[in-house]
């Protein structure tokens, strides 16, 4: 999700993929108030820092959805091609290893672990 700075007056003035401490808010990438600023400064960083957090956010979803087939076996790992296979293993391994640091990252609430 991409996160935006606001000015004195409450007004989006800039928007990060990427939580800073700046910019701290955290909007949907389909927020109303988002695409209203993104279409008024005509600012194609702010729409690519946009869609890089959807994609972000996307990419997630996509990995949920492989292993929800797998889990009701609708799919096996194994009929993936083997680089898939591959990265999916080492994104469950990272995954289990923040699992692992417990409160460490806790304060990032959109780490889901599978």
């Amino acid at each position: 999700m991409p996160y935006v700075i606001r000015d004195g007056d409450g007004q989006i003035v800039a928007v990060h993929a990427i939580q800073s401490a700046q910019a701290e808010e955290r909007l949907q990438a389909d927020d109303a108030e988002l695409r209203e600023f993104i279409a008024a400064t005509g600012d194609s960083a702010n729409l690519q820092n946009v869609l890089l957090a959807s994609d972000l956010e996307l990419v997630r979803v996509l990995e949920d959805l492989i292993a929800v087939l797998i889990d009701k076996r609708i799919i096996m790992l194994t009929d993936l091609p083997q680089a898939a296979q591959h990265k999916l293993a080492r994104r469950y391994e990272l995954r289990s290893r923040l699992n692992d640091l417990g409160d460490i990252v806790a304060e990032q609430d959109e780490i889901m672990l599978p």
